[in-house]
């Protein structure tokens, strides 16, 4: 049976796939049952050669852990492209809480209400973490291999009028415990070049320039152009208050679809076999690999490690808000339109909604586990909400805001007149962070 599969489609959505017009090069796999592979991260004897990556299409993957969980059927998403169709999507506020009651981020499992600071550290916030690791992004498996850092070059330019040093990074994961797949993440470092001393940097998750030039190359052939810019960027703004700013790809960590779970450091880690129901999905790899920047970062002079931020856009802006509930070092999010899997509740039916999350071109970001609140279960038997994903954060300020570009001058905390300073604004009300 024929199935594509190959660099022409590595890295990258099905969505963007389809929008960058991006040729599929093919392969022959034998029409065989679909692997049901257990302990996806055991040691190989060592004279035992490692076998090559199960590559799997998204489809394939999605039907075998739908397989595993003895899911039978998932429910659709919101369509909306039909106003008719019984799944159209909704943006009534009179409809959008069929599930009015939230998990309570200050109450335990057993019922006993938080009363401490300790309290939360120690005993809550472990709790809420597990659950989210079960049951929504996935467990980091205990043998990640270690990443080496490489500065492949340096660039002394301007943007605007600041004069600045870029670095380009490139952090090789060692792959010595499954030679047949690579990993290479990919990033930059911009510093002010007249900086005195260490500074605060901005992290930004973002597609990767190859991407990127596809879709400007799409959007000329349509005549699509974006307004003319008026002020400076945001780089050019965080330069001049003398900060610093980086690009991280995530896409070079894991790709952007089901059909490259065999590759990429989930690949890596599961030694090329299909994951498992409670394995990390795509948004807590990217997260993994921000982490990993941030450890090279705490070994630069230049930044000041103890004020680094991290934004995204979108998917980026889910995996931003991840990377800053996991890891406690990231001092600020700044998080564009995340959407469902990011700050907004799955509970709600609001536009997107959980079941949206649970088909072929976007389960690849969640655990496994996942499936099952779009198919026997419902969002309301989730045992965590987004609110509590934001609670993870504090006392640190995720901003959480919706728009068409990443900009922190657009993203700023909700005004104290809303509830709370530095609160994030939720559909029931701000949560303080």
């Amino acid at each position: 049976m024929l199935y594509p599969y190959g660099n022409s489609t590595k890295g990258h959505s099905a969505a963007v796939l389809r929008a960058t017009n991006l040729s599929t090069s093919w392969v022959w796999l034998p029409a065989a049952p679909l692997p049901l592979f257990a302990g996806a991260c055991s040691q190989r004897p060592p004279h035992v050669a490692p076998a090559a990556p199960v590559h799997l299409t998204a489809e394939q993957a999605h039907q075998r852990m739908m397989k595993l969980l003895h899911i039978k059927s998932l429910r659709s998403g919101a369509d909306p492209s039909d106003p008719n169709a019984p799944n159209a999507v909704n943006y009534d506020e009179s409809k959008a809480n069929p599930y009015p009651h939230l998990p309570d981020p200050l109450r335990m499992n057993d019922g006993r209400k938080v009363t401490s600071a300790s309290m939360w550290w120690n005993k809550r916030r472990p709790q809420i973490l597990q659950d989210f690791t079960h049951d929504v992004y996935g467990r980091v498996p205990k043998d990640v291999p270690t990443v080496k850092w490489q500065v492949a070059g340096t660039e002394h330019e301007k943007n605007g009028d600041v004069p600045m040093i870029t670095k380009h990074l490139v952090g090789r994961v060692d792959n010595s415990s499954y030679p047949s797949v690579s990993v290479n993440i990919q990033a930059t470092l911009t510093t002010p070049a007249n900086a005195v001393g260490p500074v605060p940097v901005i992290i930004e998750l973002a597609l990767s320039p190859e991407v990127m030039r596809r879709i400007m190359a799409m959007m000329a052939r349509r005549g699509i152009k974006f307004p003319p810019r008026s002020g400076p960027t945001w780089q050019q703004q965080v330069l001049a208050l003398g900060w610093g700013y980086a690009t991280y790809f995530p896409t070079s960590v894991q790709a952007d679809n089901g059909a490259g779970l065999a590759e990429g450091i989930i690949g890596l880690c599961n030694r090329g076999r299909p994951c498992q129901p409670e394995g990390w999905g795509a948004l807590r790899a990217w997260a993994w690999g921000a982490g990993r920047l941030l450890d090279y970062f705490q070994t630069v002079p230049a930044v000041d490690a103890r004020q680094v931020d991290i934004m995204g856009h979108s998917r980026y802006g889910k995996a931003a808000l991840v990377a800053m509930a996991y890891d406690p070092r990231f001092a600020i999010g700044y998080i564009s339109s995340s959407g469902m899997g990011g700050a907004a509740l799955s509970r709600r039916n609001f536009g997107e909604r959980l079941e949206n999350l649970s088909g072929t071109g976007e389960f690849h970001w969640m655990a496994g586990n996942f499936l099952k609140y779009a198919g026997p279960l419902t969002p309301n038997d989730l045992p965590v909400d987004s609110h509590e994903l934001i609670a993870l954060c504090a006392l640190r300020r995720p901003h959480a805001c919706a728009g068409l570009a990443v900009l922190p001058q657009v993203c700023r905390p909700v005004p104290e007149s809303s509830g709370s300073k530095g609160a994030v604004k939720s559909p029931r009300g701000p949560y303080r962070s």
